[in-house]
């Protein structure tokens, strides 16, 4: 017997299409394809949609299915007839299907380009976002498919089916025929489709974490009789911060006549408390873990924050307990911190919320913090507070299985209270993803990152995620095209936290010194020119100033247009005996205080030695300024006015700590307005070493350079297009790839380099075989004098110091000695392969590359030839696409960049032809992702045009990528 659709194998149920989903209320779900065991959850949804729910979906009265209608809609073949379902616990709370049609609307097959798609949402969940997500989810399950273009009838009145159609961002057409509006959507994603993915991608997350932070009620589940345990703790941090939810206790161990603990109260298990509970702490042991998860699910918990241990920081078995734990929550909507998490902690006045292991709740600030590391964690809410820092938000994520870095992310875009954002990674998961989230945060406010696990080679314990091969300083490069600030060290990353969170970024890199000790402002000097700022000479105030001449001195420069920072240095001065008077502080810093706020829009940083309580008097001091004016909103004004239940509804502002030229963030479709005004300075911060000072200092300075640039976005020079054939080179890489089925594709030959590069425009030099002398002497005549003889053996390749390269060979005379000389000294010509090359115009040999990485995405690489680049590591890095910005910064942020630039009287070399070049590669390889590697080497760089001698490419099928398709939670 012939085997039916669903039991082909060529049509296997397919699982790539699972995906779990955020949807808009911060909930999660699950997307699957729909199969023939769910005919009774299909019966079970349906009964629950409403009649005008059934009515929109068949056009007439549908009370219920019919065996016929069970049957159709789950038995799929999974290439003509797809459905999918939304699940939560389970069961379904929305479906999607899609059949293939012809021209005249009649069932079909491939090649049919066309489907007929309805949709179908319980009552209950509309509004949450669910359709939205399964016509993602079903386009890219038809364009898989073959499937080109969905058509759909809808009635007039369908008024919330009919704007996920407009909203979705497709080319779309409409009419009206036969009572009914007919509506044909065009599946290829376009740059309007992509924004809205991404901007709902943006919301939902950021909306699933604000519920974490914000909830109305707690429950600790695990918190014990005894003192001293972990749920026991974290319940006591709970109540003396303040919280403004409901807490509550739960412990299956309590006695049944146990009423409260610790004066909140107490229950053995959630479903004998009286209202849902929004956030739970799970701090149990790890195989209890799976029972209170399903406790939580089963009675309406919104977030979970696991402190358990025993995951996959213990190995292979526990990474296994981790993703199930994680398949778990999701499969009821609920998101996870953790597991192995420190806690979380929100100091907003509206909710007050410490649910961590941290005695003592940070004060209220402007800094959102992020961590994979408990101790890290501890580390920094203890520098903070020691510095008399606040924070507006922490999150502790352990193992980091479900929330990560990426969704603190999109929390802090949002967030009014956040001006600042710091994250210790250890792992990035999407390493693309958070390039693009990091790029759009930076633009309205920084985000300061340290890295963890840099030279390690290997995940960190507990991080199941794809390891990326390229090196930590092409990481690094990555960032900072982004806008992040990387630091090194936890203390940088402080340093850094506090001179952005309080004062105002600065206009450029002049910097005033001033102070009362001599030698202070000297080191301080030394340390500007080391980052590259320009400072004044330090104004010396003497020992014997007093706190007066300070806030005079400090007034001058703030109002001094030739300076756009100032540091201000102090030991303790003497007093009116002649003796040195420490002090606690207090007295200097109410005269700075005051200097500040009546100067201009300045960033200034204090550097003391040995005045003690100056950093707690310059943070107490601060809380006296004014407030830094921000563009909040009105929904984000509601949630500040409101108590924690109600702050639970998702802010769509933000606030900026400006800058002194009130630049303007790119536009993008979800970025907030820029400040109408430029804030006045808030928080000074204090260091105890002038390096420490100025290194922040210099951060800030390239950070507010970044959005000065980023405000108005580099673009890709259109007369490139009118030079490149896309459609020859890709014929070109088909034709490659089919005669190599190896996966891991295959490198071009040189002829068939030339050919595919010559498509993009970049023209390499022609270079001939010299299997013998008189080979040679024929090459160099068709190639004409002067030429260059070299050997190409792997081992020899571009080595002119092993006497490989023999150049400027004007006649035949020199061709032949040179080539007797070569095999002479190097080996057979078999060994050697030389091969024969016209000579270029002098010039400055250049290294151009790119390369495709499976994690962070196609990157575009740029150095000297030779020792600058292989043995000093002077190679900078961009991300693909390059703009016309990225190649000029990427010929410019090599250190021996000036050797392009007429360095010590040699002439300027043509630039211009470099960054035509740098774009064109970065084109290749962005159009054809099955380029998986170029390198051009050398590349001649003259003072009038350039010369690409070698060339080597590599194909292969493009590896997948995560960052394009249906939005989807990650799988670790």
């Amino acid at each position: 017997m012939e085997p039916t659709p669903e039991q082909s194998p060529h049509h296997a149920y397919p699982d790539h299409w699972e995906a779990d989903v955020v949807l808009r209320d911060g909930g999660t779900a699950r997307i699957r394809p729909i199969t023939t065991d769910d005919a009774e959850r299909l019966v079970s949804f349906y009964e629950q949609v409403s009649d005008e729910s059934k009515y929109y979906r068949f056009f007439a009265p549908y009370p219920r299915l019919s065996d016929r209608d069970v049957h159709r809609f789950t038995h799929h073949d999974y290439v003509d007839r797809v459905g999918l379902a939304v699940t939560i616990g389970g069961e379904f709370i929305g479906t999607v299907r899609y059949d293939r049609i012809d021209d005249t609307g009649r069932p079909a097959s491939a090649p049919a380009d066309e489907a007929e798609v309805a949709f179908l949402v319980q009552d209950a969940h509309q509004g949450r976002g669910v359709a939205s997500a399964l016509l993602e989810h079903i386009a890219a399950v038809a364009r898989e498919r073959g499937i080109r273009r969905f058509a759909a009838e809808v009635l007039p009145a369908n008024n919330k089916m009919i704007k996920v159609f407009r909203d979705g961002g497709y080319t779309q057409r409409r009419s009206f025929e036969d009572g009914s509006v007919h509506l044909t959507l065009d599946l290829e994603p376009t740059e309007k489709s992509l924004a809205v993915q991404r901007g709902r991608e943006q919301r939902a997350e950021a909306r699933s974490v604000q519920r974490l932070l914000a909830p109305g009620s707690v429950a600790v589940i695990g918190a014990g009789r005894n003192h001293g345990g972990v749920g026991r703790t974290v319940l006591r941090n709970l109540l003396a911060a303040g919280f403004t939810g409901r807490t509550y206790a739960v412990n299956r161990a309590f006695d049944e006549g146990l009423a409260t603990l610790d004066g909140v109260p107490a229950h053995r298990s959630l479903g004998e408390i009286d209202e849902q509970v929004d956030l739970a702490v799970i701090a149990v042991p790890a195989h209890r873990v799976p029972e209170a998860v399903a406790d939580c699910g089963e009675h309406g918990v919104q977030g979970l924050v696991v402190l358990s241990a025993g995951y996959a920081e213990r190995g292979a078995d526990g990474r296994e307990l981790q993703r199930e734990l994680v398949r778990q929550a999701r499969s009821y909507g609920m998101r996870i911190i953790g597991p192995n998490a420190f806690g979380i902690i929100n100091t907003a006045e509206s909710v007050r919320l410490n649910a961590s292991l941290a005695p003592e709740s940070p004060a209220r600030g402007r800094i959102g913090l992020f961590t994979q590391s408990g101790a890290i964690g501890i580390a920094l809410l203890s520098g903070l507070h020691r510095r008399g820092a606040g924070l507006s938000s922490f999150i502790s994520a352990g193992n980091r299985a479900d929330v990560s870095g990426n969704d603190f992310l999109q929390y802090s875009f949002e967030d009014p209270d956040t001006d600042v954002a710091l994250l210790y990674l250890e792992s990035l998961g999407n390493p693309r993803k958070f390039t693009r989230l990091a790029r759009r945060t930076a633009a309205v406010k920084p985000v300061v990152v340290v890295k963890g696990a840099r030279h390690s080679g290997s995940t960190p314990p507990g991080h199941a995620v794809p390891v990326s091969r390229i090196p930590d300083a092409t990481v690094s490069a990555l960032m900072r095209q982004a806008g992040v600030i990387r630091v090194d060290t936890v203390t940088e990353m402080v340093d850094a936290g506090l001179l952005l969170a309080g004062q105002p970024l600065p206009a450029g890199p002049r910097v005033a010194i001033l102070g009362n000790s001599e030698s202070l402002g000297l080191l301080t000097y030394d340390a500007c020119l080391a980052e590259g700022l320009r400072p004044r000479p330090p104004i010396d105030l003497t020992t014997a100033a007093s706190p007066q001449d300070f806030r005079d001195a400090l007034a001058e420069a703030l109002a001094d247009g030739t300076c756009d920072a100032v540091i201000v240095t102090a030991i303790p001065w003497v007093g009116e005996n002649g003796e040195a008077e420490t002090g606690d502080g207090q007295v200097l810093a109410e005269a700075l205080t005051k200097a500040v706020a009546g100067g201009s829009a300045k960033p200034v940083a204090v550097v003391h030695v040995e005045i003690g309580g100056l950093a707690e008097a310059l943070a107490a001091a601060s809380s006296t300024a004014a407030p830094r004016p921000r563009t909040v909103t009105s929904a984000a004004r509601t949630r500040a006015a409101t108590t924690a239940t109600t702050a639970r509804a998702m802010t769509t502002g933000t606030g900026t700590p400006a800058a002194p030229e009130a630049t303007t963030a790119p536009a993008t479709p979800d970025a907030p307005p820029a400040p109408e005004a430029a804030p006045r300075p808030g928080r000074i911060p204090a260091y105890p070493a002038a390096e420490r000072a100025v290194r922040a200092l210099a951060e800030a300075v390239k950070y507010a350079q970044w959005r000065r640039q980023a405000a108005v976005p580099g673009k890709v020079p259109e007369f490139l297009d009118d030079t490149i054939d896309e459609a020859g080179a890709a014929a070109l890489i088909e034709a490659q790839l089919s005669t190599a089925p190896d996966p891991r594709g295959r490198p071009l030959t040189h002829d068939e380099a030339r050919e595919l590069l010559g498509r993009y425009g970049v023209d390499v030099r022609p270079t001939l075989p010299a299997p013998d002398p008189e080979a040679a002497v024929d090459a160099a005549a068709r190639l004409g004098y002067p030429v260059a003889l070299k050997t190409t053996a792997p081992h020899l390749r571009h080595r002119a110091d092993l006497g490989g390269v023999r150049l400027d060979l004007a006649d035949e005379e020199a061709l032949r000695r040179a080539y007797g000389d070569l095999t002479d000294l190097l080996g057979k010509p078999a060994e050697l392969l030389p091969v024969v090359q016209a000579m270029a115009p002098r010039g400055v040999d250049t290294v151009v590359r790119a390369s495709i990485d499976a994690a962070a995405g196609a990157v575009l690489s740029f150095g000297l030839a030779g020792a600058p680049s292989e043995l000093l590591g002077d190679t900078a890095h961009r991300l693909v696409p390059a703009t016309d910005r990225d190649a000029a910064e990427l010929i410019r942020s090599i250190r021996a960049a000036p050797v392009l630039f007429g360095w010590r009287g040699s002439a300027p070399v043509d630039t211009a032809a470099l960054e035509e070049l740098l774009l064109r590669l970065s084109r290749l390889v962005d159009d054809h992702p099955e380029v998986v590697s170029v390198a051009l080497e050398p590349v001649v760089v003259a003072p009038q045009g350039l010369t690409v001698l070698g060339a080597s490419v590599r194909l292969a099928p493009p590896p997948a990528r995560n960052d394009l398709g249906p939005r989807r939670l990650p799988n670790y």
